[in-house]
């Protein structure tokens, strides 16, 4: 598939940073997945799953290894890359437009979630985890409507962490607010989840965990966010340094305790 103008920058943008991400951003705890089979009433197990903006592949992987057929979606060549090597023997779809899960239950396919390079009423659910906010939200539910068969189900889903369970963790996104000017988080009075509540009607769900995380891997994370890439390399630099000092001053034994929370929403 071809993917152009803004489509392509934004692939560009996560390109750059599939390596921090591949290697730094979290999973998701097993109750969202629980919950996704609950709420929309699809058992994940034999069912075809269309994950969009699938990046380097950590949501489709779980779906995969609950008994999902999966067909991950970016934008990104690098990403996508990243997760193919990850999931061998996946291969990734030639064309697009005949993409179906490889023998293993996972194929690949650059492409836009605004234009899903997929078939009419193929498939039972339409994921988009950390990832249904950068789509137009009117083309995007219209196209995740077009690949769903009768009785499938839209689902969305973001980790975030909770900032207000741990003073630590309020001070590191203020640090954060404070040195990138495109951040956006809970740093701000004014963040909030992504509104796809405001595109289709949900049933929503929070999920609350802890992720147990070295400081190390934490800052890769730190680096894989779209406002992180948006700086010079000079200033991501000084800012990671800057938050590495703070979270060993906290956790000296280099092992981070962060309170997260997954926002789940599921609709048709």
């Amino acid at each position: 598939m071809s993917v152009t103008g803004p489509s392509r920058a934004l692939g560009r943008v996560f390109d750059r940073v599939a390596d921090a991400y591949d290697a730094g951003r979290p999973g998701y705890p097993d109750e969202l997945f629980r919950a996704l089979s609950e709420v929309s009433g699809v058992p994940l197990a034999g069912a075809t799953v269309v994950d969009v903006g699938a990046g380097t592949g950590i949501s489709s992987r779980a779906l995969r290894a609950r008994g999902a057929r999966v067909v991950a979606v970016d934008l990104g060549r690098e990403m996508l890359a990243r997760l193919v090597a990850r999931a061998r023997p996946a291969r990734t779809a030639q064309p697009p437009e005949e993409a179906r899960a490889g023998s293993d239950g996972l194929a690949a396919v650059q492409g836009d979630g605004n234009a899903l390079p997929i078939r009419d009423g193929g498939a039972d659910l339409v994921t988009y985890a950390q990832s249904w906010h950068w789509l137009d939200p009117v083309a995007s539910v219209a196209e995740a409507r077009r690949a769903l068969r009768e009785g499938g189900a839209i689902a969305a889903w973001w980790n975030t962490t909770d900032a207000g369970q741990a003073d630590w963790l309020a001070a590191y996104e203020v640090r954060l607010a404070e040195s990138c000017p495109t951040y956006w988080g809970p740093a701000l009075p004014e963040w909030r989840v992504p509104q796809i509540a405001a595109a289709l009607r949900v049933e929503e769900r929070w999920l609350h965990w802890t992720r147990l995380v070295a400081v190390e891997e934490f800052l890769l994370d730190l680096r894989s966010h779209s406002y992180m890439a948006a700086l010079t390399q000079e200033a991501a630099d000084e800012l990671v340094a800057r938050q590495r000092a703070e979270l060993m001053r906290v956790f000296p034994d280099g092992l981070l305790s962060v309170p997260m929370r997954v926002y789940l929403a599921v609709g048709r």
